[in-house]
Formats: C-alpha cells, structure tokens, sequence
C-alpha cells in the first residue's frame, strides 16, 4: 500500500475521529453534498429543518488550526447555500469547548433561517450590562 500524498484530504485524517469516519466511509451520515476537499452532512440533531454540517476532509481541529482549509470550506458553505437558494441562513463554528465546539474537527453549521424558527440568535450573554454609573 503507498502512502497518500500529502495534497490527499485522506492524508490528514484521525481515526478516532467521527467526522473522520464519516469521510473514511467507516460511520454512517446522511450526505447533502460532496467535493474534492469537503463534505455537507444533515447533523444527527439538526437545529431546525435544513441545518447542514460543511466539513473539511482534512482533519483540522477548528478554524485557527489552518485559516487555508477554514477559507475554502467556507467557500464549500457558501456555494451550498447558493445552490439551496438560502436567502437568510447562518453560518457558524466554534473554536474550543467553551465557545460549544463539541466535536475537535472543523465544521461549519449552515443554518437556513425563517421568521418565528424558535431559534435564539443572536445570543445574549447573560451577563448583566454595566450602565454609565456602574464602577469598574
């Protein structure tokens, strides 16, 4: 067997990964597209109806570990939510689990929205604002 060459999306792969085996054919998804580098998945418990994963075949822990592989699945998520003709959607990732990244791979949540979904966003902190009296 020859090993992948290093432009090979397969070549930077972790077995331990779910997103991985997705990519490897070794877990089960229900897939929304594919491309050379990247892959769109429905997640096992989407948001609301239509929310997509965009993913990276290329295992990258989050969006700072390789801004190059972070712009071009963009690009992917993107170019889906043309193709799906999504006038309003969000497109969000999170780096680190105390900004609610849950799997340690890169993805991107593609996320159509309509009036009333029941979806919060944007967020509130929960953190009480200072007023202009408030010290320090």
């Amino acid at each position: 067997m020859t090993k992948p060459a290093a432009t090979d999306p397969l070549a930077k792969s972790n077995e331990s990964c779910p997103f991985c085996l997705i990519n490897l054919g070794r877990a089960p998804a229900t897939f929304v597209g594919e491309w050379a580098d990247a892959f769109a998945i429905v997640p096992r418990q989407p948001v609301v109806e239509g929310h997509i994963l965009v993913i990276p075949k290329s295992h990258v822990v989050d969006f700072a570990d390789d801004p190059d592989v972070t712009g071009a699945t963009a690009r992917r998520a993107a170019q889906l939510c043309r193709d799906l003709d999504l006038v309003h959607a969000n497109l969000i990732t999170s780096r680190g689990v105390h900004a609610t990244q849950s799997v340690s791979h890169l993805h991107l949540h593609l996320i159509p929205r309509t009036e009333n979904d029941g979806l919060a966003l944007p967020w509130h902190s929960g953190r009480t604002r200072r007023t202009s009296g408030d010290a320090p």
